[in-house]
């Protein structure tokens, strides 16, 4: 009877091929064309399994997600994390954040750096920051030796050779070239940057930063940047977006025709709602959405990637626009596409979202605000299939359902009661 039930127990675990299994809720993958109900099963790390039913009983543990989302884990392409410098009021110093302790908990699990160090001091980041976090760190370097310590060094110290050389021999964490806030009227910050990606392979992001009518921002998308290359900050007050009657300015067709991509980069000063609405209102969607995380910027406006998402939902954008332009559209723009998508084999960095309905205000960066019907709230992370944020502590067990002496460990912790 014993070697019977055994043998039973046996042939249960073995049926259990997942080893963890999110159930009941709508995913929304775009890489993989998916907008419906259906299954994620992970096992090992990666993708096991994706299906409209795949039964709890293949599955070692499973999280109820109904009534939720189920999207690839977020890629924010600009944040700034080069916070070990000690730097006073240095966005690579002080106003950098730790990338843990700011990710998971908005459902992102790859964060770009977006040129807080230069060819100079990469290194240092990579060792004291990049190296150290469990959120995928990955980096543009900027084409100005340190970075972003001072506004100072943006007005020269540029080696295109140079940054190309560190991102060949980085190339596990390095995607792309960064010129920002430049301050001269000339092109060298932009075209240094360009001569670097050429030699990298890689594409440039550019914080066109000052805007300055030697070098006119229509300039930079028609004509400066190559296929595959990003501005950033694309709802910035500056940037001419609309003619006297309100209509988008041909050049941002021609641009992305072109195949140069917009991002938002909300930023502290970078997203005004009257640019937005005038993009999204006619169909010209950001290709890619990113926060510029910083500490001023998760304190003000912008406060962190759901919220920011948010904003374009409420201002028109498809929720599956706005999934894709947080996952996949990111994954391709840095060359990594084995991010960004839930296919089975691939990496199991998942997000769940409660769609939260109700009223919500929003305000952009120079104090407009926004009404809005919507608004996402992550749930659940999954890092390499392990959860590495749970609001609402889904997939638990009841704790009186639990032994008496759970939470002590053995062979650590003693128990000693105090005498009757």
């Amino acid at each position: 009877m014993k070697l019977i039930t055994l043998t039973l127990v046996c042939a249960a675990l073995s049926a259990q091929s997942h080893d963890l299994l999110l159930k009941g809720g709508h995913l929304i993958d775009p890489r993989n064309n998916i907008d419906a109900p259906m299954d994620v099963a992970i096992r090992d790390g990666k993708i096991s399994a994706v299906a409209s039913n795949i039964p709890a009983a293949q599955a070692r543990r499973v999280i109820d997600v109904s009534g939720l989302h189920v999207t690839p884990g977020l890629i924010d392409l600009h944040t700034h994390l080069y916070h070990s410098t000690g730097i006073k009021n240095a966005w690579a110093g002080d106003n950098s954040v730790q990338p843990d302790a700011f990710s998971f908990r908005t459902g992102v699990t790859t964060m770009v750096d977006a040129g807080s160090s230069g060819w100079r001091n990469f290194e240092d980041f990579r060792f004291f920051v990049i190296d150290r976090a469990r959120t995928r760190v990955l980096a543009l370097i900027n084409i100005a030796g340190f970075g972003m310590m001072t506004d100072f060094v943006e007005q020269g110290d540029f080696d295109a050779a140079a940054v190309a050389k560190l991102a060949k021999a980085h190339k596990d964490v390095v995607v792309g070239v960064k010129s920002a806030h430049y301050q001269k009227p000339g092109w060298e910050s932009v075209d240094e940057a360009v001569a670097a990606g050429k030699a990298a392979s890689i594409p440039i992001m550019v914080d066109f930063g000052y805007f300055l009518p030697e070098r006119p921002y229509y300039e930079l998308v028609t004509k400066r940047l190559r296929p595959g290359d990003i501005s950033t900050h694309c709802f910035r007050g500056p940037v001419p977006w609309v003619d006297e009657q309100g209509k988008l300015y041909s050049y941002f067709h021609e641009a992305r025709k072109r195949g140069v991509r917009f991002d938002v980069g909300h930023g502290g000063g970078s997203f005004v709602l009257r640019n937005a609405a005038a993009a999204i209102s006619q169909g010209f969607y950001p290709d890619t959405i990113s926060t510029d995380l910083h500490t001023g910027s998760m304190n003000a406006a912008m406060i962190d990637m759901p919220t920011t998402m948010s904003k374009c939902l409420v201002l028109g954008m498809p929720l599956k626009d706005v999934i894709r332009a947080s996952t996949w559209t990111p994954a391709q723009s840095i060359q990594r596409t084995e991010l960004g998508h839930l296919s089975a084999g691939a990496g199991a960095d998942v997000a769940v979202w409660n769609l939260q309905s109700g009223s919500f205000g929003y305000a952009d960066a120079s104090a407009g605000r926004l009404e809005g019907r919507q608004r996402l709230f992550c749930e659940l992370t999954l890092r390499a299939g392990s959860i590495a944020w749970n609001y609402n502590a889904r997939g638990g067990p009841d704790y009186k359902t639990m032994p008496s002496d759970y939470g002590v460990r053995k062979g650590i912790d003693h128990v000693i009661r105090p005498p009757k």
